[in-house]
């Protein structure tokens, strides 16, 4: 998986993508439990799939990316 074994937590660091997009949000490295908790319960947000589907994280992404 290259790049991606590294920005996740170690138990997640071999697992397929088809996996990994079902994954908690917590698999990915520096997310913990609680900041998990924080965005299920501001954005129904569980899984690192959600995370990066989330329109409104898309929106801001976007525009940061417009803005370079």
């Amino acid at each position: 998986m290259g790049g991606i074994a590294d920005k996740l937590d170690k138990a997640y660091e071999n697992k397929k993508l088809d996996e990994l997009v079902n994954a908690p949000v917590y698999s990915l490295r520096g997310v913990t439990r609680s900041d998990a908790d924080h965005l299920k319960a501001a954005f129904d947000i569980t899984t690192i799939g959600d995370l990066g589907r989330n329109k409104y994280f898309l929106w801001a992404q976007s525009i940061a990316t417009l803005a370079e």
